[in-house]
């Protein structure tokens, strides 16, 4: 007899989870009524919204406000060439309800901050964190924690991944070790790269937000035992996979045995290197020094691959290869130095004013995906058009 908790398109959809022992009809009931909040739709996300839908947690969130690039594509496969320049979370949407029709899926384009993300956390049974900054993921961390929501963390570069389940509470209401535990601050900038200052193998984020779905089904499901209190180390190279326990630390800030972060705050200003505000320039600013007809140097110290896809034209002098070519930095004339997101910038500042001076040098706040979320987009289609 059918188990009338399903339609029979449910039925057909999960028939392979009803076989399996000890997760049957109960387990996938329990997915079903399931609420699960996917920050972020690239690399990590991707794999982990799949699996997740497929799987069919009934209530899907997508906290996403990017939109997808052609860079984007040899990792985050829920994409295609048709969908550069659409957003990311709508796009991510409609595909996965392509997959399974029998879920709610909801796509909020905006970006997690202080002032959002208890309303976000508490609304899901279970978050992911499948972001590529420090700031969302201690700002994810913290928000768990004082909410009591388990948090599926999980960081990524190059050729290693992480993955941990954080702030899982016990039958006495007890959470299980957070992200605090193990780095109770952000660490330092030059450690701080994403993605797409530091590279990533393309598979890498598949297999790791592969894990991080796993570990969600779990503890929905109430199915194994979910990776807490322990620290997951993936190597893609050497196909090992190492667990490091993690212990309560007595002086964790957010839990420890004098706590003193009693709500979630952005750290973004511990993530940059330190710079004044007269050696920064707004993307607003900038736009408007571009639109003159003031005299200006732009160097560019991405990789030759990235100034190629978008710019903001000017000289490209990859980070790496700065100290060789300071000499093309030239002294003197009102420069503004950018990147991706402002961390090579900053470096590539730091360096240049070290060997020539301090002048007439900033770098430009935020990168160019500042800039672009600003809305100044002129030159970057005209860069776009010459190249």
């Amino acid at each position: 007899m059918a188990d009338e908790r399903f339609s029979q398109q449910e039925h057909a959809h999960y028939a392979r989870h009803f076989l399996v022992k000890g997760f049957g009809p109960e387990g996938q009931a329990r997915l079903k009524a399931g609420k699960v909040l996917v920050v972020g739709a690239g690399g990590l996300g991707c794999p982990a919204l799949m699996y997740l839908a497929a799987a069919g947690v009934g209530h899907i969130g997508i906290v996403e406000d990017d939109t997808v690039d052609i860079s984007n594509l040899h990792r985050q496969l829920l994409f295609g060439v048709g969908d550069v320049g659409s957003p990311k979370g709508a796009v991510a949407r409609q595909k996965l309800l392509d997959n399974n029709p029998h879920i709610d899926i909801r796509h909020f384009a905006d970006r997690l901050d202080e002032s959002n993300v208890m309303a976000y956390v508490h609304d899901y049974d279970v978050i992911l964190d499948a972001t590529d900054n420090f700031t969302t993921k201690y700002l994810l961390n913290d928000a768990c924690y004082l909410g009591g929501k388990p948090l599926v963390y999980a960081s990524i570069s190059q050729f290693e991944g992480q993955v941990a389940v954080f702030n899982l509470p016990d039958a006495h209401g007890q959470c299980s070790t957070n992200l605090r535990d193990i780095f109770p601050e952000p660490p330092p900038a030059g450690l701080a790269q994403n993605c797409g200052e530091a590279g990533v193998l393309g598979v890498l984020p598949g297999i790791v937000g592969s894990i991080q779905a796993l570990e969600a089904i779990k503890i929905l499901s109430a199915v194994g035992e979910p990776s807490i209190n322990r620290l997951m180390l993936f190597d893609a190279l050497s196909l090992q996979l190492r667990q490091v326990s993690v212990r309560h630390r007595a002086s964790n800030p957010l839990s420890g045995e004098q706590p003193r972060i009693r709500q979630p705050q952005a750290i973004e200003a511990n993530c940059a290197v330190a710079v004044g505000a007269q050696y920064a320039i707004s993307p607003q600013a900038l736009e408007q020094r571009l639109l003159s007809d003031t005299v200006l140097q732009l160097i560019d110290v991405r990789d030759g691959h990235e100034h190629l896809t978008m710019s903001l034209g000017g000289i490209n002098i990859p980070l790496s290869e700065l100290p060789q070519r300071l000499a093309q930095t030239v002294a003197g004339v009102e420069t503004v130095i950018y990147c991706k997101s402002g961390v090579r910038s900053l470096k590539a500042l730091h360096a240049i004013s070290a060997a020539v001076g301090e002048g007439r040098c900033r770098s430009l706040t935020g990168g160019l995906d500042a800039y672009v979320a600003a809305g100044c987009l002129e030159r970057l289609r005209r860069a776009e058009g010459v190249q």
